[in-house]
């Protein structure tokens, strides 16, 4: 990502208390005094000359301001809110709306628009409002359960418990409750109030931290992580896994043992005789930490500002269950390759799971699979109905990292997997029967080349009588690849060819293909054969198969099929002869050189 550097010459005028710019960095708005807000231009051609706009409300102090737009801005004040539309060109503000409301602090939430406010005297009393577009909504407030009954009536819920973010879609406020309102339980705890747009919000989920302390929070790729000082450590909650549900509110603990953040080394900074020194450690988990959401940390002593990231892979050894395992990395967002290397893992030694838990992974992934077909489904099918004009909202469904579907299995999975020889062979036959038996459950049409690398394991160990009852049984669905590939198999397995005829008739496809397939492979008897068997010889062109015969060089092969079309002529036309249309003059010659005129066909009469 390109840095951008904006250089700034303001008159000093004081103390700045707040600075920031507009969306996209058009328009700076400082913050000096309780009363007002300045402005200043970076729009080209146009004169950076400063403007001021004071808050409306008398005898009221600014505590701060957000920009919601580019062109947008809110004043928070100790008594309310005022929503302001900023006119660059005229360097002045139109006021758009106002709220009248006792204000303790606030907070602001950039990805949803929505600015939390702390009323009442206790403070735990939060009002949500919502921006967009010029529009202000005013959402339901709702009531923080604090741990007790304050003793005194003074503001008990601080800022510094409270954060917003948006997790799986949803905004939620998160506040971190240093005690437990339940007598069985003395460590920490995050609750969680889900925000709707319309609607009360709601006390949602519990994450149990089962410790006291230092607290601080983030939400990294929807997870809830926590910070504990005093450990050194952080803790991940996965408010989409299953927790213990009492009806309204679901308990949640955490998925990972504590971990410690990744140490990280800072480059010493300073002339080259001084740079050739060692790296300093930072010092994680600092008391002078200021953490921003969702995934910001900033380190005040040494002034390093980090962005948190989870790494997956180490999550694969620490997660032993692999249900639940699949389950976690199905919400992530670089899970793929992730989630296609567990179950390698886990189709070999020493990691082998058995063929329930092999099952239940791939239900798993099928399921998610399954999900992103239907969703992909339902748009075509409006978009070819001529719907989607009507619905300027409707989107293509994203494919997600999660969409594991038939061509990542096979390609990084089953095709390495059976190509192992030390894996017992009923125990390979078993895990791909097992992965075509999930996809048919959730009704996904299974991909030829998973039928065929079946039939290649099962002939690879000579396991023919599996091969013939799972086509008896139709355990592998007919299609016309399968049909060539058994066809192929006759010189090693005799009963493939009839198998093949039965799968076609069933089928009732364009049999030139399979004729076309075969002949190309050489086997211009085999194509013989199964074109008699569907009853089309009297119509095919002899010289396609004297073409393939010739080119196969086999005398005796061209001998067979040369012979077969003379019969067919006398039967046909009564005489043996090809007729000038057939094009078969080059053949005819090739025969009296190999075997001489005396053995072309003589014509007979009944």
């Amino acid at each position: 990502m390109p840095i951008v550097l904006i250089l700034v010459w303001m008159e000093d005028k004081g103390e700045v208390k707040c600075i920031k710019f507009s969306l996209g960095n058009k328009i700076l708005a400082v913050q000096r005094t309780l009363k007002s807000v300045d402005f200043l231009n970076f729009i080209p051609d146009s004169p950076q000359l400063e403007y001021t706009q004071e808050c409306k409300t008398k005898n009221a102090n600014i505590l701060g301001f957000c920009w919601t737009s580019s062109t947008e801005i809110v004043f928070i004040t100790d008594q309310g809110i005022e929503f302001y539309q900023v006119l660059p060109e005229k360097r002045s503000l139109k006021l758009l709306k106002n709220q009248s409301i006792n204000v303790n602090w606030y907070m602001y939430c950039p990805e949803s628009s929505v600015i939390l406010l702390s009323t009442t005297v206790l403070g735990n009393v939060l009002q949500p409002f919502y921006f967009k577009s010029g529009t202000m909504s005013k959402l339901s407030k709702f009531e923080i359960e604090l741990p007790a009954a304050p003793k005194s009536s003074k503001l008990s819920l601080s800022e510094r418990d409270i954060a917003m973010a948006t997790i799986y879609g949803q905004l939620y406020v998160l506040y971190l409750r240093h005690h437990s309102r339940t007598s069985n339980s003395t460590g920490a705890e995050v609750v969680l109030y889900h925000l709707p747009r319309e609607g009360s919000s709601k006390k949602t989920h519990i994450l149990k931290l089962n410790r006291t302390g230092k607290f601080a929070l983030n939400v990294v790729d929807n997870l809830v992580v926590v910070h504990h000082q005093d450990t050194e450590t952080s803790v991940i909650f996965d408010i989409k896994l299953k927790g213990e549900f009492d009806g309204s509110t679901t308990v949640h603990q955490f998925v990972l043992p504590p971990r410690s953040i990744q140490p990280y080394q800072i480059p010493v900074a300073g002339p080259a005789s001084v740079t050739s020194q060692s790296p300093v450690p930072c010092k994680l988990y600092s008391s002078s930490w200021i953490v921003f959401q969702p995934d910001i940390i900033i380190s005040a002593s040494e002034g390093y500002l980090w962005s948190l990231q989870v790494k997956l892979e180490p999550v694969v050894n620490l997660l032993l269950d692999k249900g639940k395992l699949m389950d976690f990395l199905l919400q992530r967002k670089e899970c793929k390759m992730v989630i296609l290397s567990v179950c390698s893992q886990m189709l070999s030694e020493p990691e082998r799971g058995s063929l329930s838990v092999i099952a239940t992974v791939f239900d798993k992934l099928n399921h998610e699979y399954k999900k992103y077909l239907e969703a992909e489904q339902s748009y075509t099918m409006v978009v070819e109905a001529g719907l989607s004009r009507s619905n300027p909202l409707l989107k293509r469904p994203v494919r997600t990292q999660a969409v594991i579907d038939q061509s990542d299995m096979y390609t990084h999975v089953l095709s390495v997997f059976t190509e192992k020889k030390e894996e017992p062979h009923k125990f390979t036959i078993a895990v791909l029967m097992e992965y075509i038996r999930s996809l048919n459950q959730f009704q996904i049409a299974v991909q030829h080349y998973l039928y065929e690398l079946v039939i290649k394991t099962l002939v690879q160990h000579n396991l023919f009588y599996m091969l013939h009852q799972f086509l008896q049984y139709h355990v592998l669905s007919d299609s016309k690849p399968l049909a060539c590939l058994l066809l192929s198999l006759e010189s090693i397995y005799p009963p493939a060819h009839q198998l093949s005829l039965d799968m076609l008739k069933r089928l009732s496809t364009a049999n030139d293909e399979i004729v076309e397939v075969l002949l190309s492979k050489h086997q211009v008897l085999a194509a013989l054969r199964f074109i008699r068997g569907i009853g089309g010889h009297d119509s095919i062109s002899a010289r396609k198969f004297l073409d393939a015969a010739k080119q196969a060089e086999d005398d005796m092969l061209f001998y067979t099929i040369f012979r077969f079309f003379e019969q067919r002529n006398q039967r046909l036309r009564g005489n043996p002869s090809f007729t000038p249309g057939e094009h078969c003059e080059e053949h005819v010659t090739f025969f009296k050189q190999v075997f001489g005129e005396q053995a072309l066909m003589k014509p007979t009469t009944l």
